[in-house]
Parts: structure tokens; C-alpha cells; sequence
């Protein structure tokens, strides 16, 4: 527990006593004066909220070891040094250079417009992609689609998305998705006329995706595969994400885990605050695609914290708050901001395990803002100039440790369940034995309920059955897949069976 926490305990505890007495002493008399006695040392030491609240009680105790995170490999370590702000400047400088890229703007004017953008980007991830490392396999699409009227987009409209896919080694179906998009708006959502510069939102984004692209490919390809991919069309409606993860799903691919990275420019406030070392990942917690009958399990074995964007969530904490991407993951458990959304939905929606970066504070005088300077001076506008670049830099660290660390792991764990044939004080969970090339064995991971993250791990190797000394009435449980690399797969929760 953290610093302090007797002194907060302590507090707690005479409150709660003041409040017991002042309502007691009404009862009695509305005009009795009510003071709290002080709390003696013993009373603090051996007290009920005191030793609730004492690190040392922390409870249930149980098997295994206390869960150290993974660490960041030399190689990996390497790659996310290789991430370049000054080519995190260049690419959002480009993006801003046409003008607007509003999905109405024109497709066809070679330099202003959500046209020129595409093409550049297409061209710039090509040009990329021939730096690849002899027998890493890369490819270069621009899907796209018409988009008929619906609201927000008046006349049938093309949507084109770019694609790099990094093809995996030994595992391919199994995919990992990384995004930003690279259309923009100002204020009134319909004007694709006036400058839109869209440097934060989302240029800051896509610039992330490049230099990703850039330092993976120069590297053998992980066992699974890699998307990294510019959308288009997330201003009007999400529709770029939308058509690429309706792609996914028709091929059949085995998407295990989508990042949207969205207005991840600055770490600067609209109040001044400045967190340039954190970056927020939203993780949604109940599915919306689960049937009404697993949502009620669910919810009746507590499981509405372990949704898979939250066991999502709670890998790339644990991968990427390191020393290596000088960053702190700061969990969100909630799907998006208030009032907002974003392109992880689409992946969600379509039972894709999905969450989304964003910077810790926002200032909403630089995004969705006509550019234009008010009577009291002040500058409103999504401009460049409110960009911090090494702080993008270590955004795209923290994408890259995740990313990395998936694609090289294996498969998190399939069909999970845990054995409520008998009551028992014990614990018995099954799963699929995994067919992962690297595939070493598996860890049963544990925490008490009351815990947002992972505790406790037991290795229990290459099995797909085990017992454990621990009360499932006690404790969540999760399962996840080591491989021989060393690197570790996010944990699946088990339902009963």
C-alpha cells in the first residue's frame, strides 16, 4: 500500500467514529455537542480500520510468487531507442501541409486535400517498407470503399484506408492492429474548405504508426502478424476503422488485440498541467458483444473487470512502464472519454479485444477548433506548434513495447474455464493447449478481487490442466501462454465450465 496509508486509515477512522457519535448524539438530544475522543496508539496499531488497512494483512495470502513485469529485451530495447523525433516532427509537418484532410475534401488535388494525404501516405509507407530486413515480408494497401449518404457524410464518399502489414513468421493469422487517422475537422463538423490542421488530432497518431513501421521492419518478423495502419474517416463516423476491421473479420483473422492511438501530441492541459511522462489507455470493460446469458456468468462470478480489453490493458502496463519507453501506462477502465469516441469501437464491436491511447490532459482549444485567435488573444486551433514531439516519441515507445511484446509472445490462451463441478476449497482450471511454434508452457496468475492488476504467478508448465491451493471465492484468476523467447501472452479469465 502507499506511503502514508495508517496516517489515511488513521483519518478514516476517526471521521467514521465522529460521524457514529454526532448521529447518536441526536437521537439523544438535537442540541448535544458531540467531540471525538482521541484514538491511542494501540487503537491505531491494533484497531479494526487500522489493521483492515495494514500493508501486512494484505489478504487472502496464497501460492506462487508476487508477479514481477516483464522486462524490455536488448533487442527491443534497441528498436524503441531507433524511434526519431525529428521524423515524428517531419511526418505531422507533412500531414498539416494539406491544408485540410477532411473526409469531403477533395480526392484528387495533388497538394490540399484528404487525396494528397492518402497518396502521400501510401507512398511514404512504400518507400519505408524497402528498407525491410531480408525475409521480413511487407505489404502495402490502400482499401477503400463508397461510402453512401448517411449523416455526416451528405454524398457518396470514398474512404480509403493504408495498410502496412508486417506478415508473421509462424503464426500469421493471429493479428495485432495499431492505428491513427489521418483525417481532420475544425469546428463545424461539415466544412471541408477551411484549414483544418489536424496536427494533435490525429497526425500525432498516424506519426506514431510510420515510425513504428520503420524500426519493426528492420527486424526478423515475430511469429505474429503486424498491422500499422492510417484510417480515414473517423471524424464523420469511425468509418475507415470500421471498414478495416470489417475486412479482418471477414478474412477470419485472429485479431487478439487493436490500439488506436488518438490525440497523443501533447501532454499539456487546458489548464496548464503538464504530464509529459504518462499516456492514458482507455480499456472497456463489460463486452457488448457477449451473449445476455455469459454476461449474466459474468457479472455473477464478479468477471466485469476482466473483460479481454481490460487483460489487454493490463499487458501493455506491465510491458511498457519501463525504463525503456520513460512512460507510465495510466489504465482507464472505461471505454472512452465522456462525450467521445474513437476507432478502437469498430474492432470491439466485432468481438475484438480493442482499447485506445491518449494523451493525459487535453486542451480542447486545440482540437476540433476553427484556427483563429479570440479577443483575448488567445490561439485556438489544432496547430504544430502545440505538438511536443519527444513526448510522441514516447508514446510510440510504449505502442512499440506492447506491440513487440504481443506479436512475439504466444496466443493468449483459449477456451479458459475453471472447474464448479464440486465445492472445494481449491481451484481447478483448464484450457486449450496452444499449437504456438515457441509455445514453453503457462502461468496461472492471481490477485485478490479488490486488486486492478496482477498479483501473484504460478508456473505450471506445458499442461492445459492444474490445481491450485487457492479458493476460487477469493481471488480472481487468469491464465496466460510463455514462450520459449521468454516473452509472455496477456491472460485470459476463465469462466466456469
Amino acid at each position: 500500500m502507499f506511503a502514508g496509508s495508517h496516517h489515511l486509515c488513521h483519518l478514516a477512522a476517526r471521521r467514521l467514529l465522529v460521524l457514529a457519535l454526532i448521529i447518536a448524539g441526536l437521537v439523544q438530544s438535537a442540541s448535544t455537542a458531540v467531540v471525538a475522543p482521541p484514538i491511542s496508539a494501540a487503537n491505531h496499531e491494533h484497531g479494526l480500520f487500522a489493521r483492515q488497512c495494514a500493508t501486512t494483512d494484505i489478504w487472502p495470502k496464497g501460492p506462487g510468487k508476487s508477479l514481477v513485469p516483464q522486462a524490455p529485451t536488448a533487442e527491443l530495447r534497441e528498436m524503441l531507442a531507433e524511434i526519431d523525433p525529428k521524423r515524428v516532427s517531419a511526418i505531422i509537418s507533412k500531414l498539416v501541409s494539406f491544408g485540410t484532410r477532411h473526409t469531403l475534401s477533395s480526392q484528387t488535388d495533388p497538394v490540399r486535400g484528404i487525396g494528397a494525404a492518402r497518396d502521400w501516405l501510401a507512398a511514404e509507407m512504400r518507400s519505408i517498407a524497402k528498407g525491410a530486413r531480408r525475409g521480413t515480408n511487407v505489404t502495402i494497401t490502400v482499401p477503400s470503399y463508397i461510402q453512401q449518404p448517411v449523416s455526416r457524410i451528405p454524398t457518396p464518399t470514398n474512404i480509403s484506408d493504408v495498410v502496412a502489414t508486417i506478415q508473421g513468421a509462424s503464426d500469421p493469422n493471429r493479428v495485432y492492429v495499431i492505428t491513427g487517422h489521418y483525417d481532420s475537422r475544425v469546428t463545424d463538423i461539415m466544412n471541408f474548405t477551411d484549414d483544418a490542421p489536424g496536427a494533435d488530432d490525429d497526425a500525432s497518431g498516424v506519426a506514431v504508426v510510420l515510425e513504428l513501421l520503420r524500426v519493426m521492419i528492420q527486424r526478423p518478423p515475430p511469429p505474429a502478424t503486424i498491422i500499422l495502419a492510417a484510417v480515414a474517416g473517423e471524424e464523420q463516423g469511425l468509418f475507415g476503422a470500421d471498414h478495416l476491421a470489417q475486412i479482418l473479420f471477414d478474412a477470419g483473422a485472429d485479431v487478439q488485440g487493436m490500439f488506436t492511438n488518438d490525440i497523443v501530441g501533447s501532454s499539456k492541459g487546458d489548464e496548464g498541467e503538464v504530464d509529459p511522462f504518462s499516456i492514458r489507455l482507455f480499456a472497456q470493460g463489460m463486452p457488448t458483444t457477449e451473449s445476455a446469458s455469459k454476461t449474466a456468468t459474468r457479472e455473477s462470478i464478479g468477471g466485469e473487470n476482466d473483460s479481454p480489453p481490460r487483460e489487454l490493458a493490463r499487458f501493455v502496463d506491465e510491458v511498457a512502464t519501463n525504463s525503456a519507453t520513460g512512460m507510465k501506462v495510466r489504465v482507464i477502465y472505461r471505454l472512452d472519454r465522456f462525450l467521445r469516441g474513437g476507432d478502437h469501437e469498430p474492432f470491439l464491436e466485432r468481438g475484438f479485444p480493442a482499447a485506445r491511447f491518449t494523451e493525459p490532459h487535453e486542451d480542447f482549444a486545440h482540437q476540433h477548433q476553427d484556427v483563429r485567435v479570440d479577443s483575448t488573444g488567445k490561439q485556438f486551433g489544432d496547430l504544430i506548434e502545440f505538438c511536443d514531439f519527444d513526448f510522441i516519441t514516447r508514446v510510440a515507445k510504449v505502442n512499440g513495447a506492447a506491440l513487440w511484446s504481443l506479436a512475439q509472445a504466444p496466443g493468449t490462451p483459449k477456451n479458459v474455464t475453471i472447474d464448479t463441478s464440486v465445492l472445494t476449497n481449491n481451484s481447478t482450471l483448464l484450457w486449450a493447449l496452444g499449437s504456438d511454434e515457441g509455445l514453453a508452457g503457462y502461468e496461472v496468475l492471481w490477485r485478490p478481487t479488490i486488486e486492478p492488476f496482477w498479483t501473484n504467478v504460478i508456473p505450471v508448465g506445458l499442461v492445459n490442466k492444474v490445481t491450485v491451493d487457492q479458493s476460487k471465492d477469493n481471488v480472481v484468476f487468469g491464465v496466460r501462454a510463455v514462450g520459449k523467447n521468454g516473452y509472455r501472452s496477456p491472460a485470459a479469465f476463465p469462466f466456469p465450465n
